[in-house]
């Protein structure tokens, strides 16, 4: 059965920096574009970052800079490096591939 468990999540201060996981079983995320959305409270889920099957990349214009999405396809896992965070980075970030969507972790940025 295809699942994604997210990992990493956390409570940092503002500048700090977290790596979130993303591992996934039943399906290879080399082969699949995957993406990380975040939800924060009151406001519209969005997609944050996105890796494409050939390897390109996309950012949400507020976290260009700053984020980093990776995968590795040996332990077929995605990964969200974020860097200076800040408190608006604040969320609950899933992520997303093959159709199927992980359970959601929260990161929270203290100003």
């Amino acid at each position: 059965q295809e699942q994604l468990v997210e990992s990493g999540g956390g409570s940092v201060q503002a500048g700090g920096s977290l790596r979130l996981s993303c591992a996934s079983s039943g399906f290879n995320v080399g082969i699949n574009y995957m993406a990380w959305f975040r939800q924060a409270p009151g406001k519209e889920r969005e997609r944050v970052a996105a890796i494409y099957v050939a390897g390109g990349t996309t950012y949400a214009d507020s976290v260009k800079g700053r984020f980093t999405v990776s995968r590795d396809k040996a332990k077929n896992t995605l990964y969200l490096q974020m860097n200076n965070l800040r408190s608006e980075d604040t969320a609950m970030y899933y992520c997303t591939g093959g159709g199927f969507w992980g359970q959601g972790t929260q990161v929270t940025v203290s100003s």
